[in-house]
């Protein structure tokens, strides 16, 4: 179903192409259009479960592409601040691998009938993600006129930030789903 809440999150997926080719492609200002579309994309992150859950609008298309909106969008740009030297290509693993695993847990739970909603910790990190982002991008470019780093310095303490959330998030929706792993592995 095609609803609003739905539109707004393939709208996020449609501007994760835009953000890779800005990211990527020198030209002046890219750092201003590359935090804007980071910042639209959160916008719109907000709004589409804000306006599901106020509407009843909730479906399980939204309920799919929500998360995979939110790792695209996260692994595109951080991948492509790797290929920048921007940050370090192992946090980004970690981040990314993170991802692929909550995937994963997401599935079992799936087949056993059950949703994992986002915790409070996975809350967390996907808005640091979305500051340390924002910081990187726009603290290289500052860098570079002032020559003071500050903002690179806080957007490199932020990714800091990000990996432990992505590791304590990670534990703590493994913890809670624990008894997937009992079920799952009893019926073997």
């Amino acid at each position: 179903m095609l609803n609003i809440p739905n539109s707004l999150t393939l709208f996020r997926i449609f501007l994760v192409p835009f953000l890779v080719v800005v990211l990527l492609t020198k030209f002046e200002g890219k750092e201003i259009w590359g935090v804007g579309i980071i910042l639209v994309a959160a916008v719109t992150d907000i709004l589409d479960g804000y306006l599901a859950r106020k509407r009843g609008e909730v479906t399980s298309l939204g309920i799919l592409l929500d998360p995979i909106a939110d790792k695209l969008l996260v692994s595109a740009a951080l991948i492509s601040m790797v290929e920048l030297a921007i940050v370090p290509a192992w946090m980004v693993v970690v981040i990314v691998g993170r991802e692929f695993a909550m995937t994963d847990l997401r599935s079992l739970a799936g087949k056993e009938g059950v949703s994992i909603p986002a915790s409070f910790w996975g809350k967390f990190k996907m808005g640091s993600q979305v500051v340390a982002i924002c910081l990187l991008i726009s603290g290289e470019k500052l860098e570079s006129y002032t020559g003071y780093p500050g903002l690179a310095l806080i957007g490199h303490a932020a990714l800091w930030v990000v990996v432990l959330l992505a590791i304590l998030s990670l534990l703590d929706y493994f913890y809670r789903s624990r008894g997937l792993f009992i079920r799952s592995h009893g019926s073997r």
